[in-house]
């Protein structure tokens, strides 16, 4: 039994690899799993491959992310890309670099995250990597989905609605509240409001798990390809405003949004009215939402919010696409004029460590 407190440099590299090998099981699909040269699995015809790494300093601060929700999140950024192309996730590997100051315990609880979402989504582990970091610690993962139906982000149609799932920018609001010292625990509880009043308590933890554990609507998406619903997809990791803006640019159209129609977390709502801030602004360009934005066909809007009523998830119509070469325009009362594309970019500019997903 290695205790929790030693640290990565007194257990070992191969110490360490033998404890994770032995926490993993051997899931269906799996042929070969962790320990041997690579993994052998199982996969369908159409194969879907995507990878995103966690970095600190970078999308995540150690002092104020619990591992376990570290681990959780880092599967679901995931996640998400696979059920934004209406697959199914299968496999996935997860490489570690790692200080040798770092406590063992810590990495052990980021295991439990990683394990416990893979389970609550039939996700095998398969095997993965650890090195030595000289900086800070590094996630990353690839994921394995199959899909029957692709759902591209160059199949959206003038005419098609613009559609998001779910609600925006809580996530955003959470970073925000992680800077001015709100916390969770290890099981997503809160620890502490920060500024915020124990009032506020409820709305300050919902944005905290928003940002610390995204939920991305990971079974819809698949219900999605069965249906046969929907021209288009991706999902809203940047922002809406820059994601939308791909989504465009890939299928040659451009869109006009609502802004009175833009579904803003009712949370983020309330925090932002006590503080004289900006929710819209939250809700088009914060990011790490891991919502869907789809292209759905009129016809197609009824059985969408029909299927979506199943696992009772909001759908909205935000705006439509129409003719024209990659341009967003947003649609206040009055006015009409270009959403800029003012989501996150890893090289623009710093931003705060924990935004910024980004990865394709």
């Amino acid at each position: 039994m290695i205790p929790p407190e030693s640290t990565i440099a007194e257990v070992g590299e191969r110490a360490l690899l033998r404890h994770l090998q032995a926490r993993i099981p051997l899931g269906p699909g799996v042929v070969l799993g962790a320990g041997d040269d690579t993994a052998a699995v199982e996969l369908g015809p159409v194969v879907l491959v995507t990878s995103d790494t966690l970095v600190e300093d970078v999308h995540f601060r150690r002092e104020w992310t619990p591992p376990r929700l570290l681990g959780r999140k880092a599967l679901s950024v995931n996640l998400s890309d696979i059920a934004a192309m209406s697959g199914v996730s299968r496999h996935a590997t997860v490489s570690l670099c790692l200080p040798p100051d770092l406590a063992f315990g810590w990495v052990d609880s980021l295991y439990d995250g990683l394990l416990e979402r893979a389970a609550e989504t039939g996700v095998n582990l398969v095997g993965g990597n650890i090195c030595r970091s000289a900086a800070g610690v590094v996630v990353d993962v690839t994921l394995l989905g199959e899909a029957t139906r692709l759902l591209k982000r160059s199949g959206a149609l003038p005419g098609d609605l613009v559609v998001v799932t779910g609600t925006l920018g809580a996530s955003a609001e959470g970073l925000r509240l992680l800077e001015q010292g709100a916390r969770l625990d290890e099981e997503g509880n809160l620890a502490s409001s920060g500024v915020w009043n124990e009032s506020a308590g409820p709305a300050v933890a919902a944005c905290l798990r928003a940002h610390l554990d995204p939920q991305p609507p990971i079974v819809f998406a698949r219900a999605l390809a069965d249906q046969g619903l929907g021209h288009a997809a991706i999902d809203v990791s940047d922002g809406l405003s820059g994601d939308l803006a791909e989504l465009c640019r890939a299928s040659g159209v451009s869109a006009v949004v609502d802004s009175t129609a833009v579904p803003v977390d009712p949370q983020v709502v309330q925090l932002t009215r006590a503080r004289g801030g900006d929710a819209l602004r939250l809700a088009l360009h914060g990011g790490e939402d891991y919502q869907l934005l789809l292209a759905v066909p009129s016809p197609e809007l009824a059985p969408l919010r029909e299927l979506a009523g199943i696992w009772a998830l909001p759908v909205t119509v935000v705006g439509q696409f129409e003719e024209g070469a990659g341009e967003v325009r947003l649609k206040s009362p009055g006015e009409i004029g270009p959403l800029p594309a003012d989501s996150h970019d890893h090289f623009r500019a710093s931003p705060p460590a924990g935004r910024g997903e980004g990865g394709r």
